[in-house]
């Protein structure tokens, strides 16, 4: 419907990068009294550095978004990102914008990072004209929802969190109770490959962005990673980000709870569903996403079992919510947590891949030729590693938040210095997340070829993982020894006899000092 206004009333609307939602409310009516701003600026490009495919693969979603809202007919302004009148950030666009088109009113959507909101709020203070502010419509919860949730509470249990948002959209239930009797089915989500089992091949997409990243390397931007640049892998608009989830919900969830914590060399996305990109920046909603995986383990449920589906909408009712809710009830205060004040800084081998250790030298190449790896590798190889090495929780959330493309900061930093780095003291996770060698053959192919010997806890070959498992629970006993989820570690550790804890702190000590080395 196209509706020509009376009003007097000209407003300007902002859209950022993540805000990708054709069916967000404002698109329902054109109005030519409104006209949409979208920007590509260094603000937004240099405030980490990040993965070439994570600033190509926002920028093409953002101009195909444009290119769609233009074809509706609503006016757009589109800053790419070396025109001549970008002034590289939203309040000087604005300020221009304003006084040469006399705006009378200027519009935005929440954002979802803490740094932004306060940004757009102080330019609002700013303006003289008149402000508003609308909600993204995008998420299953409200920013407070998880606060007022848990208010009175010193522990945030996500699994209690999960069962309300359960209850609250009707997900998976039969009237108050969980449709199965059973909330919660993560035990029986922990199989490793079977060496002989050949995963189905990921789609991917063929997206040509070499004029953008043509122009980024034009901008002289500090980038990550490697990139195909005539064969861009990641959905940039609404359309192929449907067709993944089709994908996944036809081909990968059958088998996607089963396999979601394994690990193969070469094998870079398993039965993953790799649509985090496209919520993140919300060209696909988390109902219809959790939705269209419900309908098709209605449609097969001799072929798919239940665990698969609960496993992949936990995921996203739960933690995604969840995480969100900590992000906006925690900062800014959460975004300087140290629990263990680690002050080491991350290895140089972090940025290129180049180490003997198997399990983090594809993780790390599979990020830099991805801009991805799946929740286990971030949190049991590299996460592991970070925390286990003592590195500061500032490095390893520069590191998370550059190199992959979903990494936006209300969920990065919450799973990297929460769940990941326990740098939080105990607010998102109940215990560290960390393993020695044995957690990580368990549940990969990684140790088998690899330059350390996984059995061997000190010695030339024996596997970092060893040595600074132990190293991490003895330096850090005053803080963890009392916590009743790792009291069987502190047992075994006081049992040993002290040549060989001494051994092992030795051999920790030797690789922290050599830790580019490995």
């Amino acid at each position: 419907m196209v509706r020509k206004t009376k009003q007097m009333k000209k407003t300007i609307r902002l859209i950022l990068g993540d805000q990708l939602n054709i069916n967000h409310s404002w698109y329902q009516t054109v109005e030519y009294s409104v006209t949409y701003v979208m920007m590509e600026i260094r603000s937004e490009t240099d405030y980490a550095t990040h993965h070439i495919q994570k600033i190509a693969g926002f920028f093409a979603a953002m101009q195909e978004f444009a290119n769609e809202l233009r074809k509706q007919k609503h006016q757009v302004i589109y800053f790419q990102l070396n025109d001549e009148n970008n002034l590289q950030s939203f309040d000087k666009n604005f300020q221009f914008l304003i006084k040469k088109e006399k705006f009378t009113h200027f519009d935005y959507q929440l954002p979802d990072e803490y740094r932004l909101d306060e940004l757009l709020k102080n330019f609002c203070n700013s303006l003289s004209i008149t402000t508003s502010v609308t909600d993204s419509e995008h998420f299953m919860s409200s920013r407070s929802e998880l606060g007022d949730f848990f208010e009175g509470k010193k522990i945030f249990l996500m699994e209690s969190f999960y069962h309300m948002m359960r209850k609250k959209h009707n997900v998976l239930m039969q009237g108050d109770k969980p449709l199965t009797g059973k909330w919660n089915y993560d035990g029986e989500n922990r199989k490793k490959l079977p060496k002989d089992h050949k995963p189905t091949p990921p789609l991917v997409f063929n997206n040509d962005v070499s004029e953008i990243v043509a122009e980024i390397n034009k901008a002289n931007i500090k980038t990550i990673g490697n990139v195909d640049a005539k064969n861009f892998v990641w959905p940039v608009n609404r359309t192929q980000s449907l067709e993944l989830l089709e994908f996944f919900a036809t081909e990968c969830l059958a088998l996607f709870g089963s396999y979601q914590d394994a690990m193969t060399p070469n094998e870079w996305s398993l039965y993953h569903a790799r649509l985090s990109f496209s919520m993140n920046c919300k060209l696909i909603s988390p109902l219809e996403v959790i939705n269209r995986a419900i309908q098709e383990r209605e449609n097969r449920p001799d072929e798919i079992e239940y665990n698969q589906l609960e496993g992949f909408v936990r995921q996203i009712i739960g933690w995604r919510e969840y995480m969100r809710g900590i992000y906006w009830n925690k900062m800014p205060d959460y975004a300087r947590m140290n629990y263990f004040k680690h002050e080491n800084k991350l290895p140089d081998w972090f940025w290129t891949g180049k180490t003997k250790m198997n399990c983090l030298k594809d993780a790390i190449n599979q990020s830099l030729n991805y801009g991805y790896a799946h929740h286990i590798q971030r949190l049991m190889i590299t996460g592991n590693f970070a925390l286990l090495s003592g590195i500061h929780p500032d490095e390893v959330d520069a590191w998370y938040l550059g190199i992959y493309i979903d990494a936006i900061e209300w969920v990065e930093i919450t799973n990297t210095r929460g769940m990941s780095q326990f740098a939080d003291g105990g607010i998102v996770g109940t215990k560290p997340y960390v393993s020695s060698a044995s957690y990580i053959d368990k549940m990969s192919h990684y140790c088998g070829s690899c330059y350390y010997k996984k059995a061997l806890k000190t010695g030339d070959k024996a596997c970092p993982f060893n040595s600074l498992y132990w190293n991490f629970y003895d330096k850090n006993e005053d803080k963890l020894g009392k916590n009743p989820r790792i009291g069987m570690m502190y047992n075994v550790w006081r049992k040993m006899q002290p040549e060989a804890k001494a051994e092992l702190l030795q051999q920790a000590d030797y690789y922290l000092k050599n830790i580019n080395d490995l």
